[in-house]
């Protein structure tokens, strides 16, 4: 980290524990030099697609009408290292508050282990569900407004995960080495929040995908440009490589056909490809990333677009080179940010009772409802990170805006750092402190304060330590 950096993040820092604002360290556990002869690597997997006429993204756009392509989740569980340690990608929109500390005490139970060394991460493809347990409740007190998740659904997911955690444990394999790689990625992802006005304030989004010519023309603006692999080795033989790129990974949606869209056909092509080793996707950091610049959300689009990353993946896995493992810690954070400013329980719960206003204005408030009910009960946000050799797996909530991830590799410039967000998702959008004032969707919808900058940070650079 440069000086310059170094100097802000400790104002940062200092003035986080000034204003009290909380977070918690958790217990690393570390596996010393003389027991990693012992690892071991399992591997699962899992199928989430949605049955037809299931919500996607929260209820307000077009319900599932046809399967294109199959959702899955994907992951691993390492032991050796103290207990079992799970990590898992879905391929959902979202996993909020109850829904997704369900998710993970489901996978620690089947795993063996506590939840705590649990990491869930939703890859973030939008004709998905979207699930939040609590405003489920809420929505279906209503009696007119379409499910965000069908409960059901939810606990066969449970269990099919749990089916898949035994089933990979009765025949884990030796792992011994790891290697983390880069790839540059040309062509996919841009910032949305570049059109802005003299004042710095964002006057129009660059999304997912863009038509407007005069938006797709303007520069890519802040993004990470590498999409970063760790993959896990018995000697020379790969079991396991996980891949991290941070852009939404949508090229078109709302059409209610479910599909793991562009990263998701990428990694299935990969996984065709070399079926003995299993690869997993993460989504980094998007919060305020997307294909807009290079989608304009036809169909050619999209298959240009898994080219792109297919050819990240490869330039990925050319980079890496396998050292011995000699050290795995895991550690562990917990945040309790402050509730966005103006957000009413009552005010919310009107808004829902409202049957004039449209299914968006109606669903969106359950998930606001559901936040403050969840800080109320002083739930924390668990983050987490991963240490292999000289490689961080870093696991953070929510839609955080690209510039997280690039603090964490300042934080550990010496090691790869692989930046997975989406985990739990009950944070909604989590913009930097600086881009508050400037507006936007991404600001106008987030659920914390700027505050919730210190506190992530914060907890990034004691993970990272």
């Amino acid at each position: 980290m440069s000086r310059e950096n170094r100097r802000s993040f400790l104002q940062r820092t200092g003035a986080a524990l000034a204003m009290g604002w909380t977070w918690r360290a958790g217990r690393a556990a570390t596996t010393p030099e003389s027991s990693t002869g012992a690892l071991r690597l399992a591997r699962f997997r899992f199928d989430v697609t949605p049955p037809i006429g299931h919500s996607c993204c929260g209820g307000w756009i077009q319900p599932v009408q046809v399967v294109d392509d199959p959702l899955e989740a994907i992951g691993i569980v390492l032991l050796g290292a103290g207990q079992p340690i799970v990590l898992c990608a879905v391929d959902w929109t979202g996993l909020l508050n109850e829904s997704h500390l369900r998710w993970r005490q489901a996978l620690a139970q089947a795993a063996g282990t506590t939840v705590d060394r649990v990491a869930v991460q939703c890859v973030h493809q939008h004709n998905a569900p979207m699930a939040c347990l609590e405003a489920q409740r809420i929505v279906a007190a209503q009696g007119d407004l379409p499910s965000i998740v069908d409960p059901e659904f939810f606990d066969q997911c449970l269990q099919r995960g749990q089916r898949a955690v035994r089933e990979a444990l009765d025949s884990p394999r030796r792992i011994t080495h790891v290697a983390g790689g880069r790839g540059r990625v040309e062509r996919v992802a841009s910032n949305r929040r570049v059109a802005r006005d003299d004042s710095g304030r964002v006057v129009a989004m660059r999304g997912s995908s863009c038509r407007d010519e005069k938006l797709r023309a303007l520069p890519e603006g802040i993004i990470d440009p590498w999409l970063k692999t760790v993959a896990f080795y018995d000697g020379d033989q790969p079991l396991a490589a996980l891949h991290h790129y941070a852009t939404h990974p949508m090229s078109f949606y709302a059409d209610g056909r479910v599909s793991s869209d562009f990263v998701g056909l990428a990694r299935k092509r990969l996984q065709q490809q070399q079926p003995e080793c299993l690869h997993v996707y993460f989504t980094g950091c998007a919060g305020d990333v997307a294909a807009g610049k290079y989608n304009d959300g036809s169909p050619e689009a999209r298959v240009t677009l898994t080219q792109q990353i297919y050819e990240g993946l490869l330039a990925a896995q050319r980079d890496l080179s396998p050292v011995p493992i000699d050290r795995v810690d895991w550690r562990t954070a917990q945040l309790l940010p402050p509730p966005r400013a103006g957000l009413d329980a009552d005010q919310l719960q009107s808004q829902i009772d409202n049957r004039d206003a449209p299914v968006v204005h109606r669903n969106r408030p359950a998930y606001m409802l559901a936040w403050l009910r969840r800080l109320a009960a002083q739930t924390p946000v668990d983050i987490s990170c991963l240490h292999v050799g000289k490689t961080r797996l870093l696991h953070l909530p929510g839609e955080c805006f690209v510039q997280y991830q690039l603090r964490a590799q300042e934080m550990a410039a010496d090691c790869l750092v692989a930046t997975a967000a989406y985990g739990d998702g009950g944070t909604w959008y989590i913009p930097t402190k600086e881009e508050y004032p400037h507006g936007g969707y991404e600001v106008s919808v987030a659920f914390s304060d700027p505050p919730i900058d210190d506190q992530l940070t914060q907890a990034m650079a004691t993970l990272l330590g």
